[in-house]
């Protein structure tokens, strides 16, 4: 299984608007690419770091998908629309990692 990491940094100017993103982007995400290849989603809600400070990432999510292709198609097809429609829950460009997931 293939594993896209979607990071959203935490800074001192970052918002966040997560009803718009549980109500509205996650319905997106998967209705684009649940049909090209997408098997699973976890989304992750940074509350602190270790030491009770402020967490380092506001919210990451974790995308697997069927193939490395299946993810590439998906993206090819629907990445910009769904690309487009960060601006309405955040003010910061997520970090994307491509992972194989390891299972031990």
């Amino acid at each position: 299984m293939i594993i896209l990491s979607v990071l959203y940094p935490r800074t001192g100017e970052s918002w966040f608007d997560y009803g718009y993103y549980l109500e509205k982007h996650v319905p997106l995400v998967q209705s684009r690419l649940s049909p090209m290849g997408l098997e699973r989603a976890e989304i992750m809600r940074g509350n602190s770091a270790l030491d009770g400070s402020s967490a380092g990432f506001e919210l990451i999510g974790f995308l697997g998908f069927s193939s490395l292709e299946a993810m590439q198609n998906g993206l090819a097809a629907h990445g910009n629309e769904i690309l487009a429609d960060i601006p309405n829950f955040t003010n910061v460009q997520p970090l994307l990692q491509v992972n194989t997931q390891i299972v031990i």
